[in-house]
């Protein structure tokens, strides 16, 4: 299989272009870092950060859902 052709045929099944599904899959990691760190934190002092993971998660899963 060609590059091109294997770099594409993933974004192309779920109706993205190559930069769209990249953009998308980079937000989606960015705010997957940022409920890890919220955890991480709220794990060593539990008075901070105590619905910030599970509130990106819940907002994770809303754009799964709703994506075209």
């Amino acid at each position: 299989m060609a590059f091109l052709s294997v770099m594409t045929q993933h974004p192309q099944s779920v109706g993205e272009t190559y930069g769209q599904h990249l953009r998308f899959a980079l937000g989606f990691a960015g705010t997957l870092v940022l409920a890890a760190v919220a955890a991480a934190v709220h794990a060593v002092l539990p008075f901070l950060f105590q619905h910030t993971a599970s509130d990106l998660l819940r907002k994770l899963c809303r754009k799964i859902d709703t994506r075209s």
